[in-house]
């Protein structure tokens, strides 16, 4: 038990808890069942006495086997010829009895495991879906991945043999019972040996913890790895550089083959010793057992037959210590990461149709002396000193170099990150940390990297909307110019468009996901560089009709094509993270000497050259 504390197993206690109350009272019949049969094998063990004595290998009036003569008497009173047949049915039945028990308990804790796992995944997936933006700008993705796929089922691996270590010390402090009623001396001697043989082993499970904690750190470069190779696979044929890459993942292989190798031969090794102890044990045993504490054979017999079954239990028990060792980075990592999603955590959003679900805005946002860094140890500000007003119903048009902070301040206006220094309001109100989560209800964005999912275009859109009739999706498409091209694919609506919607160009997933963003008619829409590999033909269309929503709804612009905001009510032109230029789009192109007159001087130059 020393061991087990010097483990550190306070995160294990935690999961623990987790398990009762996802179990409840099934775990602890689990456990009793165990026990029972574990004491069914020993009361089989006990019965092969009379069994022997019958065949005339023991004497059951001798003293050396308790209750041996009172088991064997009630036999005597039996037809000689129907004796064995009875003690052997009594063996039958409780080694059979034993053996479906045990089959119950086998399914009944794979259901407990498999259902316990299903709610840690469910947690975890809920908890990173109700997140805020600041936590996702601290982890990469792969790291999610790899505590969903690799740490959690290391988990539940170790939650259970955890437990396992529990029912095996149940099982050999009941074997240890029955030798001790057998032989005091002989038991003791045998205990002491694995005593002994514990304390020499403990560096094995330090041994282990450390290579369960290389495997923990080779496991997420592993997913890390995979996630950014495949992300980029397009750059790495393009540009011939598969073979670096697989020198890259060939060495990561050997080292992931040489963490298991590791673990494997310190098992081995630790199981080769038991079963060297076993043997001297044994042999030393019998004499010790003859020569200085003179038991009668049969005692002696027990005792070995007892020990050979209860030796490997020892074996079993320094096994689970190690493969539990090597689990806790698990513990560790995943209850880091719990912990931290907790923290994060934005708050439950309210049901539709509730009072509180979905913010209105009906004046529009105003940010005053907003000031941000994404991280707090460095000097520079992503934004400093802003001071905006954007009016509802209107159209604000946001533009300026990359890096100026345009998108930083689109965050900041739906809640997605927080200001360091200043106050974000709607409608006058300051929106706290708790408010921006009902805000998004309203909000619709459309980001510069349009994702689709791997599914149908008719998935894609009503994912958005789920109640959305067939006519309100063909709305949505005909107002994102994209109606006549998805009437032409293969399956129309339920034509698959493969990963991250890798078979439309990429004007047709931007208007996909533009479709996607009216079809949820919300009262902000946000554009983020949303037209920017649109040709002039569909940009224009999709001016025409955001014209149209012009005094319906707040439209928001970030564009780095300044023909496309032509019409917007306001333009504010950021630099390093400060708004350096505000006002309509003829006044502010008039003003040569500002950034936004260079920039469309430039572009206009860039037009002209092609």
């Amino acid at each position: 038990m020393r061991s087990v504390e010097k483990l550190g197993i306070g995160p294990v206690l935690v999961y623990l808890k987790q398990l009762h109350v996802f179990a409840g009272r099934r775990l602890y019949l689990n456990l009793i069942g165990t026990m029972v049969v574990s004491m069914l094998e020993g009361i089989g063990i006990f019965l092969l006495a009379p069994m022997l004595s019958l065949i005339g290998l023991m004497d059951s009036s001798a003293g050396g086997i308790p209750l041996l003569s009172a088991i064997a008497e009630p036999l005597r009173k039996l037809p000689s010829d129907g004796q064995l047949p009875a003690v052997l049915a009594v063996f039958l039945v409780l080694v059979l009895g034993q053996g479906l028990l045990q089959r119950q308990l086998t399914v009944r804790n794979s259901e407990l495991e498999q259902g316990f796992i299903r709610q840690l995944r469910m947690n975890i997936y809920k908890g990173l879906l109700q997140s805020n933006w600041s936590f996702y700008l601290r982890h990469r993705k792969s790291d999610f991945i790899h505590h969903a796929t690799s740490e959690l089922p290391r988990v539940s691996f170790g939650v259970f043999m955890f437990l396992q270590l529990l029912t095996n010390i149940l099982f050999t402090l009941i074997q240890i019972g029955f030798a001790l009623w057998l032989s005091v001396p002989l038991t003791l001697a045998v205990l002491l040996c694995g005593a002994a043989l514990v304390v020499f082993s403990r560096s094995k499970v330090s041994r282990s913890r450390a290579i369960g904690q290389e495997t923990t750190e080779l496991m997420q470069l592993y997913l890390a790895g995979m996630t950014d190779h495949l992300g980029g696979i397009k750059d790495i044929k393009s540009n011939r550089m598969e073979k670096p890459h697989l020198a890259w993942f060939q060495a990561l292989c050997g080292r992931l083959e040489s963490n298991i190798v590791q673990f494997t031969r310190l098992q081995s090794a630790s199981r080769f010793h038991y079963k060297a102890a076993s043997s001297l044990l044994i042999a030393g045993f019998a004499y010790f057992a003859f020569a200085v504490v003179q038991v009668q054979a049969e005692t002696l017999l027990f005792i070995v037959l007892i020990f050979s079954r209860l030796w490997p239990k020892f074996s079993a028990l320094q096994s689970n210590l190690e493969q539990l060792a090597q689990t806790l980075p698990a513990f560790r990592n995943l209850g880091e990461m719990q912990r931290e999603v907790e923290a994060s955590r934005e708050p439950e959003l309210p049901e539709p149709g509730h009072p509180d679900a979905g913010r209105s805005v009906t004046q529009g946002f105003e940010l005053r002396d907003v000031f941000f860094r994404y991280d707090l140890e460095q000097s520079s500000y992503a934004l400093q000193a802003v001071n905006l007003r954007i009016p509802a119903n209107r159209m604000t048009a946001i533009v300026g170099r990359s890096g100026a902070g345009k998108s930083t301040l689109i965050d900041m206006l739906i809640g997605l990150i927080q200001p360091e220094r200043g106050q974000v309001l709607v409608d006058g109100k300051p929106l706290e940390a708790s408010d921006s989560y009902e805000l998004r209800r309203a909000v619709s964005y459309v980001s510069q990297d349009p994702f689709l999912f791997h599914e149908s275009v008719r998935y894609n859109l009503s994912i958005a909307a789920p109640d959305a009739s067939e006519d309100k999706i063909w709305e949505a498409l005909r107002f994102a110019a994209a109606d006549t091209f998805v009437k032409k694919l293969p399956q129309g609506l339920d034509t698959m468009l493969g990963d991250r919607g890798v078979r439309l160009s990429g004007g047709e997933r931007q208007r996909i996901v533009l479709a996607r963003a009216i079809l949820r008619r919300p009262s902000i829409l946000i554009l983020d560089e949303a037209t920017s590999a649109l040709d002039s033909e569909h940009e224009a269309s999709i001016q025409q009709a955001l014209e149209r929503l012009k005094g319906s709804m707040t439209l928001i612009v970030i564009a780095h094509r300044l023909s496309t905001i032509r019409g917007a009510d306001q333009v504010v032109v950021l630099d390093d993270g400060t708004i350096v230029q505000r006002g309509g789009y003829t006044e502010l192109a008039d003003d040569r000497n500002g950034l936004f007159g260079k920039l469309l001087a430039y572009q206009a130059g860039a037009r002209k050259s092609k």
